[in-house]
């Protein structure tokens, strides 16, 4: 007994040193400036200093939308199809810690009108029991999966990954016991400021392993994926026809649009995803 009062003792003092509600609200305030900062970091001494606080150790990876990703190796039986939200599923099975944002602060603070405020970030690990209960709740694996289910259906983009700038600003610990799940819209993702940091830290979100995304001849230069669709800025148009540059994460909302089928995104071996799986299991243990 004594034993257990020392555990429910030790998480109440990690509730009570959670980040305070009010000092969220002043984020959420705030958050239009990001741009702001995001440029400044191209300053070396303050890109430096922010690099060492909010983004040292990352390694985040953006995951393709599932309906639009295509296998460049021929699958003996289709059951067997490996997809990238089961990058998600898998940690989610893993995790014996699942936690919900009752809201997405980026679409809060954004007043974002196109997609579900309510669908939060889905944190995993230990580290996520320390988060302000005003924030969100401890779910079940099953919750965790049909949050994870809404958020595509919703046409959300998963980003997952370890993200020390949500240590920070839920003030929780260790890093490497928080694996962040973020849901994100092209309109108010706070990785909209990714074309604008710097380098250093912006290499630090990525692609999926082994994700390639190429515009086809069926091109015709509408223009529809430039148009508020890329968060990232990595498509826009060139000689009538639709151009991506290096920028591009491969989160496949370009695919999605396209009148013509355009645009494909394929990943080149479904090994990849095994690959994504490891990656991030050395770095965040969600057990």
């Amino acid at each position: 007994m004594m034993e257990r009062d020392g555990v429910v003792n030790s998480h109440a003092e990690e509730v009570a040193m959670s980040m305070p509600v009010w000092i969220v609200n002043i984020i959420k305030k705030t958050f239009p400036q990001i741009f702001t900062l995001a440029k400044l970091t191209n300053y070396p001494l303050f890109g430096q200093a922010i690099d060492r606080m909010l983004f040292e150790g990352d390694d985040i990876i953006y995951l393709p939308k599932d309906k639009v990703i295509e296998l460049n190796e021929h699958i003996e039986d289709p059951g067997s199809v490996v997809l990238p939200s089961q990058v998600v599923d898998h940690f989610i099975e893993k995790a014996n810690y699942h936690w919900i944002m009752d809201q997405c602060l980026c679409r809060e603070a954004s007043k974002c009108k196109d997609y579900p405020i309510q669908l939060g970030c889905l944190f995993l690990g230990e580290a996520a029991m320390g988060i302000n209960p005003k924030l969100g709740r401890r779910v079940s694996r099953h919750e965790a999966h049909e949050h994870a289910e809404r958020c595509r259906k919703e046409g959300l983009v998963h980003l997952i990954g370890r993200n020390r700038l949500d240590t920070v600003w839920l003030n929780v610990r260790p890093g490497n016991r928080l694996l962040t799940i973020c849901n994100c819209c092209p309109c108010c993702c706070l990785w909209r400021i990714l074309p604008h940091l710097d380098y250093r830290i912006s290499q630090k979100v990525t692609k999926m392993p082994g994700v390639t995304v190429k515009v086809t001849d069926r091109c015709e230069g509408c223009g529809r994926c430039t148009q508020n669709i890329c968060f990232t800025e990595a498509i826009n148009l060139m000689d009538s026809r639709a151009v991506i540059n290096d920028r591009c994460r491969g989160c496949g909302r370009c695919i999605s649009v396209c009148p013509n089928d355009a645009i494909e995104i394929a990943i080149e071996v479904p090994q990849e995803v095994e690959k994504a799986i490891q990656r991030l299991t050395s770095l965040v243990d969600v057990t």
